[in-house]
């Protein structure tokens, strides 16, 4: 097989693996347990929290809270800060977010929206999948609780302008504070795909929160972490016990999180080597794409400092992406049409049709996305096939 859908999970590294094992075995203890096993398994959550802290930059290991994953982790983000807003506005409370933002968040503000009453401005992108700081700035109310904005797009990769909604932010909060008011704007990121080739420093981002997982960078499916900067208003949303310092009950996955951690630290000792490696290899496709199929679109930032390095998203025009897949699938080889969370639905790409395309193209959108144990053969075998799909696709399509 060969494996271009690295945006949707990764192959668990052997060094994260060998990492883990001890901690299904003889170290399998609770770590809330007093006894040896139980003060192994603790020792373990706090060298990984401390770890996990330093290797994205917060100043204290107590800012991580470990989750199960990115969805659970941009769910307690939005979730938990809205709520504790309400509290304190003793109303309802304004989220900000973008209409490319994965579904986790998206129907997570729809909910509160439904459910609570809280007031919501779904922020559009522009024609490469960029939201403009401007936008953000315009959209700021006196009840404005929360903004979030993902940090690299998972479909297009289009990497948003953080830093700069972060002074937006800040701008926004130092007013508030002059004026005496209560209430400070929260900014959190989905980091999840951001976290393997962009620098990702909380404190140079300038977020009050940021979600990751462990899956995207070589690590377990199945756990992830919300970094909360000291002194963020957050209402727990997982009750029942006093674990993550009373923020999220339930027993620690200490083997799942060692992993996470060790694929923190292995992909960040890696990233510049990888960011050439996959760098080349997106190159080397698009330009072949580019010159030996027609009708072909570039979907996301020309400019490649925009976007991520392991994404390549194309537009093949008069054909559906599904069919597509389905033909290099038989082939051995995987791609995707969009968000893996996803893949289920007949409705195209929200991300695709939010940059402005018609339903009827964004169907035919195919995202490609490499990692470390590809190699340049591999495009050359996809491009053996690709054009000859495509031709056979339109041959056969009613839409011209």
């Amino acid at each position: 097989m060969i494996y271009f859908d690295h945006a949707a999970t990764t192959p668990v590294d052997k060094e994260v693996l060998d990492a883990m094992m001890p901690y299904f075995t003889e170290k399998f203890g609770n770590p809330s347990s007093i006894y040896t096993v139980g003060r192994e398994a603790k020792e373990a959550l706090s060298e990984a929290r401390e770890t996990a802290a330093k290797l994205i930059g917060a100043e204290k290991p107590s800012e991580i809270i470990f989750t199960s994953g990115a969805t659970e982790s941009n769910n307690f983000a939005i979730l938990g800060v809205a709520e504790a807003a309400a509290n304190t506005l003793m109303g309802r409370p304004h989220v900000i977010t973008s209409s490319i933002e994965h579904h986790c968040v998206l129907d997570t503000v729809k909910r509160l929206e439904k459910a609570y009453g809280a007031e919501i401005t779904i922020l559009p992108v522009n024609s490469e999948g960029l939201v403009d700081p401007k936008d953000v700035a315009a959209a700021i109310k006196d009840n404005t609780a929360l903004v979030t904005v993902m940090y690299g797009n998972n479909e297009v990769g289009s990497i948003q302008p953080i830093r700069e909604i972060a002074e937006v932010v800040k701008a926004a909060n130092e007013q508030r504070s002059k004026a005496d008011s209560k209430l400070k704007i929260i900014f959190h990121t989905d980091a999840v795909q951001a976290f393997q080739y962009l620098d990702l420093d909380v404190q140079e981002l300038g977020v009050d929160m940021l979600s990751l997982t462990a899956h995207k960078f070589y690590g377990p499916k199945g756990v992830g972490l919300l970094y909360v900067k000291r002194g963020t208003k957050l209402r727990p949303q997982q009750l029942g016990g006093a674990q993550e310092r009373n923020m999220r009950a339930g027993t620690e996955n200490i083997p799942y999180i060692v992993g996470m951690v060790k694929a923190m630290e292995i992909s960040k000792n890696e990233r510049s080597q990888n960011i050439k490696k996959v760098t080349e290899i997106r190159d080397y496709l698009e330009k072949r794409i580019s010159t030996e199929i027609p009708d072909v679109e570039l979907l996301g930032p020309k400019d490649e400092t925009k976007r991520l390095p392991h994404i390549s998203a194309f537009l093949f025009k008069h054909i559906e992406g599904e069919s597509i897949l389905i033909n290099l699938d038989l082939l051995g080889i995987a791609a995707s049409s969009g968000s893996a969370c996803t893949s289920g639905s007949l409705e195209p790409s929200h991300v695709t049709k939010a940059m402005g395309y018609e339903d009827i193209d964004a169907h035919g959108a195919v995202r490609f996305s490499f990692g470390k144990l590809n190699k340049k053969e591999d495009v050359d075998t996809l491009m053996t096939d690709l054009a000859k799909i495509i031709e056979k696709l339109r041959a056969m399509s009613p839409i011209k």
